[in-house]
């Protein structure tokens, strides 16, 4: 096992009811990669999580689709069966979806479907709306993913969304851009609508400054924060699965410490690790 799964305890605790929004759950004992997706990384198992889990003094989980098994969901409802009442999950699913299988996924804890136009995602943008008129009657949310970099082209779509969605990765800027970007102002106006969230996670991903400080994301981050911290949640992004080497695995109590302090002050620590997710995904 080459990820870190414990060690030094968070330079801060987290609240009662610290949410993670945003996990992935890979098993190949039970669980195939489906065509059209990428090679899944190495297991990650609830036990697995469990241990990241407690280690970080997280209490609730948001359970995602990973796009190795595109809308083969079974690996986080078998998940989402085993954590209960303190998990939510976020499916992958076609347009053409019944109302039958809507509501079976949520009686299950099934609360959001994923848009994910990068990385071989079983869901893009030009799907999107499609998917949102189908799922937003039943109180779901959905959480979309795209190279930032093209947020002015999509932004009619993103405008159109009925009910709440989550963008992802702080804006996932495959090149990260300036706070003062018509690209970053364009993201703070969707925060302005009222139904958009951003998620703030994988600042390794797209960070050009790196480790430790991923200065070029933090700034991002701040500022999202700064804007509207009561429109944005936080996800540790387990279990990272563009790093396949201990050489290369982050260091999830270092980047929890690192989102606390972009946090800027208890009362936006609440906000954005409970009170936020809380409402947006009913727990």
């Amino acid at each position: 096992m080459f990820r870190m799964l414990s060690g030094r305890p968070p330079a801060n605790p987290l609240p009662s009811g610290a949410t993670d929004t945003h996990i992935h759950l890979f098993d190949s004992s039970k669980y195939s990669s489906q065509p059209g997706g990428p090679p899944p990384p190495a297991d990650a198992l609830i036990e697995h999580y469990e241990q990241v889990q407690s280690w970080l003094g997280l209490e609730r989980v948001v359970l995602t689709q990973g796009n190795a098994y595109q809308f083969d969901n079974r690996c986080i409802l078998e998940g989402l069966a085993h954590f209960g009442e303190k998990a939510r999950a976020i499916v992958a699913l076609r347009s053409d979806v019944t109302d039958q299988q809507i509501d079976e996924m949520t009686a299950l804890g099934v609360r959001g479907a994923r848009i994910m136009d990068i990385l071989q995602g079983a869901v893009g943008m030009d799907d999107m709306l499609a998917v949102n008129a189908r799922v937003q009657p039943f109180g779901w949310s959905m959480i979309v993913q795209f190279d930032g970099r093209r947020i002015l082209e999509f932004l009619p779509m993103l405008e159109q969304i009925k009910g709440d969605y989550v963008i992802d990765h702080a804006g996932k800027f495959l090149e990260p851009v300036s706070p003062n970007s018509p690209e970053f102002k364009a993201l703070l106006g969707l925060m302005d609508r009222g139904n958009c969230y951003v998620k703030i996670a994988g600042c390794y991903e797209t960070s050009k400054t790196g480790h430790p400080d991923y200065g070029d994301v933090a700034a991002l981050s701040r500022a999202l924060i700064e804007h509207a911290p009561e429109r944005v949640i936080w996800a540790s992004n387990f279990p990272h699965n563009m790093s396949s080497s201990a050489e290369t695995y982050p260091d999830d109590v270092h980047l929890l410490d690192l989102s606390m302090d972009w946090a800027g002050s208890d009362e936006n620590i609440h906000k954005i690790w409970v009170a936020n997710p809380a409402q947006l995904y009913g727990f």
